[in-house]
């Protein structure tokens, strides 16, 4: 089996080795589809990324009308990881909904819920403020299924009519304008999956300070 640390060679001369992965967060616009491609003809955030930007391909989706950070790789695989629910890492959403509800309704969901015959995981959700018929709450959660959100609410008696996500793990959109990228620094990425898993995905401190260095 060949380690990340391996040198494979061909008629003794080293094959090219694979670019370490690169991260970006991109704060996603309502109104534009998480795909390569649309049938329906739809804008996609891929169509609206900097032409700058290499082939990237998106750590899960955000619907149509869900705004707020989407993370963007080069790596396939490292999405695929980042997007798994066993790293624990919650996703934060500021959710505007119609209606009313109360915090402690809000607490009942912290054991999850099975709405329909699926089940959701604990929920972290906070009521923010009031504001006319609307209401803004904080919600917290670690699966990500589809709708996850709007099920939710639902489910509460509430609707949603703007969703916005904020962070991702330790990935936050922060000050991030609207239709904006900006590149994870590697070291950041190493520090967030550790040493070992970052190796995997071509990432290695070693390498990265020495590049740091010969940039100084």
């Amino acid at each position: 089996m060949v380690g990340p640390a391996d040198t494979v060679t061909v008629d003794g001369q080293p094959l090219p080795q694979a670019e370490p992965a690169r991260l970006w967060r991109y704060n996603k616009p309502k109104g534009l589809v998480t795909s390569h491609k649309d049938p329906l003809g739809r804008k996609t955030v891929f169509e609206a990324l900097p032409a700058k930007l290499p082939r990237v391909v998106s750590v899960g989706r955000l619907d149509i009308n869900t705004e707020g950070l989407l993370l963007l790789t080069t790596d396939g695989a490292l999405a695929r990881h980042l997007e798994l629910p066993s790293t624990g890492w919650v996703r934060r959403y500021r959710v505007r909904v119609h209606g009313r509800v109360t915090q402690e309704a809000l607490d009942g969901l912290k054991q999850g819920v099975t709405i329909d015959g699926v089940n959701y995981g604990p929920v972290e959700a906070t009521l923010e403020r009031q504001q006319g018929t609307n209401q803004w709450l904080m919600l917290g959660l670690r699966e990500g299924k589809n709708r996850e959100v709007k099920r939710i609410a639902e489910h509460l008696g509430l609707t949603v009519n703007r969703l916005i996500r904020i962070s991702f793990g330790p990935f936050a959109l922060g000050d991030l304008a609207a239709g904006m990228v900006e590149e994870v620094k590697p070291k950041v990425i190493v520090d967030q999956l550790g040493e070992k898993l970052a190796a995997e995905f071509g990432l290695r401190r070693g390498h990265l300070d020495r590049q740091a260095t010969r940039r100084r």
